[in-house]
């Protein structure tokens, strides 16, 4: 199985990438979120998933793991096939999927072409148990945050604590919003407050 392929970038659309490795063009198909990480390089790494197929055999390439990771966990959605997912990751980030995902917010996942009410519902409920868990993300894209380390570290604390990742994931931004300079600390002191 191929993880990646890394290479010289030959051609780049925001639907395609050719990747140029050892004498071998791949045939790359990306999310606009890839299309723009890669846009201003020559060369670049693509985390690649093998989709085969009877008739077919496709390259899907991420310019990171956390996105490929979403791409997988949204395939395993009954009715989300590769193209839904590609164009899911190329209408919202990946981070604004997870959040609309945890928030249950049908609408926005709606809003991406292609998905409807029941596609949308049943992603909700086939994937907010495990993006708070962590599914489809490394720990530290799910909570983003100015000072990622001590969020990070205060995240792992409040776990231990026995609070869940997605309340979690909800009153930290906040505090670090008002209080940008906090120690892990005085993270831990409000978010128990507020928890």
């Amino acid at each position: 199985m191929i993880d990646y392929i890394k290479g010289q970038i030959i051609e780049l659309t925001p639907t395609q990438l050719i990747l140029e490795n050892g004498g071998i063009g791949y045939n790359i198909l990306i999310s606009l979120q890839t299309f723009e990480a890669f846009q201003l390089k020559t060369e670049a790494v693509a985390y690649i998933h093998h989709y085969i197929r009877e008739d077919e055999e496709q390259y899907f390439g991420f310019a990171t793991k956390d996105e490929r990771e979403l791409f997988r966990l949204l395939i395993g959605v009954s009715g989300i096939g590769v193209a839904s997912a590609r164009m899911m990751l190329s209408t919202l980030t990946s981070e604004e999927i997870r959040q609309a995902i945890l928030a249950e917010d049908v609408n926005r996942i709606k809003s991406v072409k292609g998905i409807g009410l029941k596609s949308a519902q049943r992603l909700i409920i086939e994937l907010k148990d495990k993006i708070v868990k962590g599914g489809g993300a490394a720990e530290t894209a799910l909570f983003q945050a100015p000072n990622s380390a001590i969020t990070e570290e205060a995240t792992t604390a409040l776990v231990m604590l026995g609070f869940s990742k997605a309340n979690i994931s909800k009153v930290l931004p906040g505090i670090l919003k008002d209080h940008p300079s906090a120690k892990v600390e005085d993270l831990i002191k409000a978010a128990l407050k507020k928890l």
